[in-house]
This record gives C-alpha cells, structure tokens and sequence, in this order.
C-alpha cells in the first residue's frame, strides 16, 4: 500500500472473488456463474439501448422497475435496484449497520468486507454443528441481522418461518435476507413483506437469469426501506445501473419461461451431481442453490480442488478452519457435470 492510504483503511483484509482464468476447455465450476446464455431477445434489447449511450440512463430505471414489481407482486416504491446485488447490499450496510451487523461465521466472505469497510462492529454467530442457522441465536438482537438464504457456501436453506421468528425477534432492527440463490429451490422472504416492515431481500440478476456479466442487482422492502436505500445511492453514485443493463434486465424478465426451464435444469443436474458424489463416498451438504458444498473421502478440500485443477476442471476452496475439508462445486451443465464426476473417478482409481 502507498504512504497516502488514509490510517482507518489500511487494516481492510479485501474480498478475494473466484479466479477467472482465460483456458482453452476448461470446465469452469468455481465462481457459481449459470451454464446458459442470457435470454433470447437480451442481446437485442441491449444493441437497441446503445443508439443512446450519449444519453444519461434512466435514474429511476422506470420499466426495469416496473417489470421487477410485477413479478414479485409489490409497488414500484418497494422496489430498488442496483450495479450487482453486492452494491444493493453495501448500501444496505451503509445505510442500517450503523449499530453494528450480526451474521453467521460462515457466509458470504464480504459481509466481513463491508463491516471492516464501513467500521461497523460486527457480531459473528457459529453455525451450528451441521452448519445450519439456529434462528435461536439471533433473538433480541441489538444490530443489523444479515442472513444469506440459501446460505453461501453451503447451500443450506432455512424456511420462512426461521426468517419470520428473526424478524419477528428483532423488531426494531432491520433483517437482510440476501437471497442470491433463491430461485434454485428455496422460499423467498418477499412473501413475508406484508407482515414484517423490518425485513429486506436482495436478490440478483447474476445466478438464475444469467447475466452475472451485466451487473444487476435488487432489493425488495417497505417503501421506507427503499427511500432509505436511495437516500445512500443519491449521496453517493445516482446513476448506478447503466442504460445497457437496464435493458438487459427487463428483457430477462420479459422471458419468464426462459428463466424458469433454466433454473429447473440447474435443479436436475444438481440432484443428478449429488448422487453420483455421494455414490463415491462423499458427504454432500443439502443445498438449494446452483452448487453443492461437499467434503471428499479421504482428501481435504484443497488436495481436491488441486487434483481437479489438473483435468482442467476449477471448484472452490475456501481456506477456513471449520470447512477446509470441503470444496464449493458450482453445478453447470449436464455434460460440465458428467467430467466433473469422471474426473473425480479416475482421482480415486
């Protein structure tokens, strides 16, 4: 770091994302990206949308925002949208961690990012021996509660009752309900919204409608949550979500049939993947997510993710005390799937 790096920041550890090396045939199941193209008409809409790239984009972001709140039932005011669901969730640090955050030791690596970013003190609660979340825990909370659902990486989900007793417990806190993996089998915490004013959820373009690429983020909540989460972005980046990904956004929403064949897919190959890793002993977390967290017989998670770098094949490993003998592997296509297990086959023979 330089001499000029202001004194408060220069204890940040950084978030360090999932590698993206440039290799010919490589079978990239690392970073939890979808196997699938964007919807067809996204490329379209998004060459249309450049003939005005000289033009501001649109700050309200009126019809990708319209199309959002018709599909998840709400008012366009419960409604905001952002450059990724990581900048929806940084702003909701900003905005409601100012008490400090809660959230499990493990989850999403920038939660502790944004709480180091933003100094906010952060309460970090054990999962559990199975590492599920006891809601138990996260009674009479005095900070931010911020739950990922599924949770990252294990892929384990929690019902919406648990997300209601949080909420439920914690009245006068806000609960982010980071939702990035919810389209792949778990219940999203917007059905809770008519009951709870104190819930957020933010979900993602990135996973279930394949434009992890375009940036595009959301967060759905009281129409006071909202203006809160506007009052942040006005005073920091007003034109976050540019005019390209706009349009890209409200084509994917367009093409609900798209959406739906593709994540039902994910859903299939994702079963399929876990019975064959099971079959050759491996433990396999119950995930509702477009991964599996697994933990190999006999190997540590990073003598794994190495013996599978060598068949061009990349997964994730995670080097944390408690979850050193697992690997995080993102569930692709059918045939992505079929050479992961072959290669796992020819590691063990």
């Amino acid at each position: 770091m330089s001499r000029f790096l202001s004194e408060n920041n220069r204890d940040l550890k950084a978030y360090v994302p999932g590698e993206q090396p440039k290799v010919k045939n490589l079978v990239k199941l690392n970073t939890n990206e979808s196997p699938f193209l964007p919807a067809p008409g996204v490329q379209e809409a998004v060459k249309q949308a450049a003939d005005s790239l000289q033009l501001y984009n649109d700050l309200s972001a009126a019809r990708l925002t319209g199309l959002l709140a018709k599909t998840y039932d709400v008012k366009e005011t419960q409604v905001f949208v952002g450059n990724g669901s990581d900048e929806v969730l940084a702003f909701a640090f900003q905005a409601f961690g100012g008490g400090g955050v809660t959230f499990p030791d493990i989850t999403y690596g920038c939660y502790t990012v944004w709480a180091g970013l933003y100094h906010l003190d952060a309460r970090i609660i054990s999962l559990k021996e199975d590492f599920s979340i006891d809601p138990a825990d996260y009674r009479g909370n005095d900070r931010c509660v911020v739950i990922a659902n599924p949770n990252a990486p294990t892929g384990m989900a929690l019902p919406l009752s648990a997300i209601a007793e949080i909420a439920a417990h914690n009245p006068d806190q806000v609960v982010i309900v980071d939702e990035a993996y919810v389209d792949f089998g778990a219940e999203s915490a917007v059905a809770l919204l008519p009951e709870y004013d104190n819930i957020l959820v933010v979900q993602t373009f990135s996973k279930s409608r394949q434009l992890a690429g375009a940036r595009l983020g959301f967060a759905i909540g009281s129409e006071e949550l909202i203006a809160d989460l506007n009052l942040i972005r006005y005073s920091f980046h007003p034109y976050n979500v540019n005019s390209l990904t706009q349009a890209a956004g409200a084509a994917a929403l367009e093409q609900p049939e798209y959406f739906e064949a593709c994540r039902q897919t994910i859903m299939e190959n994702r079963a399929w993947t876990k019975t064959e890793l099971e079959k050759l002993g491996f433990r396999v977390l119950d995930s509702k997510a477009n991964f599996l967290f697994v933990q190999a017989p006999g190997m540590n998670g990073a003598e794994y993710q190495k013996k599978l770098r060598e068949k061009n094949i990349l997964i994730r490993y995670f080097d944390q005390p408690r979850i050193r003998d697992f690997t995080r592997v993102t569930i692709g296509s059918k045939t992505q799937m079929e050479k992961l297990i072959e290669a796992t086959k020819e590691i063990w023979a």
